[in-house]
């Protein structure tokens, strides 16, 4: 667990500032978190999914400035923390739905199957934010554009994930500050739906 990680364009060696662009982008999270905090004055939920924002500012900057294995589990668990309780307010909040309990590990097993198939963790969050945006938009409820293009911003932030290692003769700062760039914008731009569902009369 406390192996080195080499694993991004940026770092070439140990050391706390190994990677200025990808620990700077977590600003990213924080500047998110921020917002929705002070979107959901008075909403539980919105302030629980501004804290989990706040942790994955704090996860991802630790493992990126440390560059260990332990740090980078820190990092995934964050990040997956998130994802599980929004899979949980979705049908609550959206649908009414009071066995919301079945969503969380639906989406874990979701997550495996991918992993498994080689999609490594995150492709379920993509496939859940299509998901959500078509469940949505049959019911004709005005929020599936707002997941659809929450979808196609993290689409992107994926393919710039991926295209890291691939672009380091090239762009040797790498590509991955770019995919902290718009995950921050993700989910703010989730957070603030749910935020905003609500808070609707």
């Amino acid at each position: 667990m406390t192996d080195y990680v080499d694993g991004y364009c940026e770092r070439v060696a140990p050391g706390l500032w190994g990677e200025p662009l990808n620990s700077l982008s977590n600003l990213a999270f924080l500047v998110a978190a921020v917002l929705v905090w002070r979107l959901a004055a008075g909403n539980r939920a919105g302030r629980l999914l501004a804290v989990l924002i706040g942790l994955v500012f704090v996860a991802s900057s630790v493992f990126h400035l440390v560059a260990r294995r332990w740090a980078a589990v820190g990092d995934s668990a964050a990040v997956l923390g998130f994802v599980l309780v929004y899979a949980a307010l979705f049908p609550r909040v959206f649908f009414g739905w009071r066995r919301w309990w079945f969503a969380p590990p639906a989406f874990l097993a979701l997550t495996v199957v991918t992993a498994v198939l080689g999609g490594g963790l995150y492709l379920s969050a993509l496939f859940g934010l299509f998901a959500f945006a078509a469940l949505l938009a049959f019911r004709r409820d005005e929020y599936w554009t707002h997941f659809a293009v929450a979808g196609a911003v993290f689409a992107l932030s994926l393919s710039l994930r991926a295209l890291d290692r691939d672009v380091c003769d090239y762009v040797p700062a790498g590509t991955h500050f770019l995919w902290h760039l718009l995950n921050g914008l993700v989910l703010y731009l989730v957070s603030r739906t749910l935020v905003a569902r609500l808070d609707r009369p």
